[in-house]
């Protein structure tokens, strides 16, 4: 298939650091053109892919500090996109719901992925007005507060079977933190379950400006207590050595997390994840397998003193049958064939331009 991935312009695919959706959409692109798809990535001219690069923006936003709106390079793509829609098969977006009111008057198929949180109220409207746009949800909890919404299926990230592995001469002596330091991924809580487990944490993660002050003031406080270390923001090639070393990734969320990539990327490792019963955990989490579910700071504490029970070796093994960046792109594949094929028939095509 003659296939085009359509980036946000915030990072470069892959991102140098953190950035969860470019991350996933290169991992996409990369396994899609493993499968002998001609692909075409529409992304910051800093990205790098084996796939046709069309850069939309000399590099990405995040490291221009000359760009201060945003939107207008975003618009840029989906006009560079729009203009050369003809040539695809398929076109797949992940801009959220930016695309809809140029894309749905288009004849070229087209999906997006939604990669954020949808119990917004402002979004009802939206979704409302414009019921034929096919969207996936990168897990199903995610989709429940759109109902209304046209939605092609559910698939789960993935990730590239050698890119994150378990360090077998790395011994698992601490807890782990990964990810952004924000208000409602709990960094705080993380804190007060390892002071209560007696375990030491580390804490990788990106402060993003916009929680910087969050982080001045609730966190850093926090950051001098004897058992706990802040690294920072750490890259692909630090992670299988920070997450083999912990004993577990504490992922105590406080907010109905979409899909949650760091928990993979703890399972590729043979890391197990002691998670909060939030948004997509119970989806990705086998409780009792790869991690444990639970509901508070006790849990968590009790989770951990049972952490030792879980093989290592079985929870790559479930990231193996579960989150390969090869199952994520053949899930997409047949959904862009479902999209093709419906596309064809003129019923569904005249209620779609209706």
């Amino acid at each position: 298939m003659r296939i085009a991935q359509i980036a946000p312009l915030y990072e470069a695919v892959p991102p140098k650091l953190y950035g969860g959706t470019e991350r996933v959409v290169s991992y996409l692109t990369e396994a899609l053109v493993e499968l002998g798809h001609d692909v075409t990535l529409f992304a910051s001219g800093d990205s790098v892919t084996s796939a046709r690069l069309e850069a939309a923006w000399p590099r990405a936003l995040r490291l221009d500090p000359s760009v201060r709106d945003s939107m207008a390079p975003h618009m840029r793509l989906l006009e560079q996109v729009a203009r050369v829609a003809h040539e695809f098969d398929v076109l797949h977006f992940h801009l959220d719901y930016l695309p809809f009111p140029l894309m749905s008057r288009l004849d070229t198929p087209y999906v997006t992925t939604l990669h954020g949180r949808l119990d917004l109220p402002e979004l009802q409207p939206v979704f409302d007005a414009f019921p034929y746009s096919p969207v996936v949800s990168i897990s199903n909890n995610q989709r429940k507060p759109l109902p209304q919404a046209a939605w092609a299926g559910t698939v789960y990230h993935g990730l590239p079977d050698t890119l994150l592995t378990p360090q077998p001469d790395v011994k698992p002596e601490y807890l782990a933190f990964l990810g952004r330091i924000c208000p409602e991924k709990r960094v705080d809580t993380a804190i007060r379950i390892a002071a209560q487990s007696g375990l030491p944490l580390k804490i990788a993660a990106k402060v993003d400006k916009a929680d910087a002050d969050y982080f001045k003031e609730v966190i850093e406080p926090l950051l001098g207590q004897a058992h706990v270390e802040f690294i920072g923001e750490i890259n692909e090639a630090q992670k299988p050595a920070f997450l083999s070393g912990a004993k577990a990734l504490l992922f105590p969320i406080d907010w109905p997390e979409p899909f949650g990539l760091v928990m993979i990327e703890a399972m590729a490792c043979g890391t197990p994840v002691v998670a909060f019963n939030r948004g997509s955990v119970p989806e990705v989490i086998e409780d009792g397998v790869t991690g444990f579910i639970v509901e508070d700071v006790q849990g968590a504490v009790g989770a951990l003193h049972r952490i030792d029970s879980l093989s290592r070796t079985a929870i790559r093994e479930r990231f193996d049958t579960r989150f390969s960046a090869k199952a994520m792109a053949q899930r997409y594949v047949e959904t862009y064939e479902s999209l093709c094929a419906a596309t064809k028939q003129p019923a569904l095509r005249r209620v779609a331009g209706a």
